[in-house]
């Protein structure tokens, strides 16, 4: 199935690119990374989360990876309160992949929360590495990702909060190039006829807007609006929407294979949100009693001394 792209460029000049259902973005970054103060110890980076077949995500902060855990059948990685991160994406393959990027459930070229073949993509070129650092605002700039609270989320923003904590990447293979650009005609992508269409089904009837102030229809429109998961507090860690940077984006179309190739999901939470799952072990204050216990010895060549 052919489909328009967006395509990014990376840092080092490698391709990057953006599918959708039918669209995709083609961007280039232009201005250097800023560093970040944060208190992210050296020996705590570790290696990416890799997939079976060799893709890779890392989460980077100040340009370096942070911690990733294996635990529970998935990874997780902690989160440094009001640091910027950015996501660091590797395709192992001689083709060009499309990647479906989500940050707490949200696509990070669109927003939109839908399944990861409709979703708008982010292209990389043949064993090529591309840096998405934020949400696409427009064909010309982007918003830095930053960990946050999830009341300060994005996410909460937007009342899309079902999902917060969450990173999922989505590999598509090429199936064959196309590599005519497409000139869009507009900054964000054309959901807007798909979004009223939407609205129109799902919006009620006079009939039912009549039986709504009845007793029983406030009750269940009541029941309908009700969040069917609590509210966003201020200790669990989401991503919320930063200082605008520049990131330049032109469609693209682009032939892609159905079926994922592959696909890498990590948790992130604050350290004490690791801690009470049991990933990371509970902190202890210093000086630590057990260490000292543990150095004890049973015997020592002296008398016993007077006390």
């Amino acid at each position: 199935m052919r489909k328009k792209i967006l395509v990014m460029f990376g840092s080092a000049g490698i391709l990057a690119v953006l599918v959708a259902g039918t669209y995709s973005y083609f961007a280039r970054s232009v201005e250097a990374f800023g560093t970040v103060n944060t208190a992210v110890p050296n020996e705590l980076y570790s290696e990416p989360a890799i997939a079976e077949n060799g893709f890779s995500v890392e989460v980077l902060v100040d340009g370096r990876p942070v911690p990733e855990y294996a635990a529970r059948g998935r990874q997780y990685v902690e989160a440094f309160e009001n640091a910027e991160y950015e996501l660091r994406i590797h395709n192992p393959l001689g083709t060009r992949v499309a990647v479906a990027l989500s940050v707490d459930g949200l696509n990070t070229i669109d927003a939109r929360h839908t399944g990861a073949w409709d979703a708008h993509k982010w292209v990389i070129e043949p064993y090529g590495t591309i840096n998405v650092r934020g949400w696409q605002m427009s064909s010309e700039n982007a918003r830095r990702f930053y960990f946050t609270n999830e009341r300060d989320s994005y996410g909460a923003k937007l009342g899309q909060t079902a999902n917060l904590g969450v990173i999922s990447a989505v590999f598509f293979r090429e199936r064959r190039p196309y590599t005519m650009p497409v000139t869009p005609s507009q900054s964000r992508p054309p959901y807007e006829k798909e979004d009223t269409m939407r609205d129109q089904r799902s919006a009620p009837s006079s009939s039912a807007g009549e039986a709504a102030r009845t007793e029983g229809g406030r009750d269940a429109a009541k029941s309908r609006s009700a969040p069917s998961y609590p509210p966003p507090d201020d200790e669990s860690a989401a991503t919320g929407i930063g200082r605008s940077v520049r990131n330049d984006v032109q469609w693209i179309k682009m032939d892609l294979d159905p079926r994922p190739a592959s696909d890498v999901t990590i948790r992130y939470e604050y350290r004490a949100g690791l801690v009470r799952l049991g990933i990371l072990p509970r902190d202890y204050p210093r000086p630590d009693v057990l260490d000292r216990r543990e150095r004890a010895k049973g015997f020592e060549p002296r008398y016993c001394p007077q006390p």
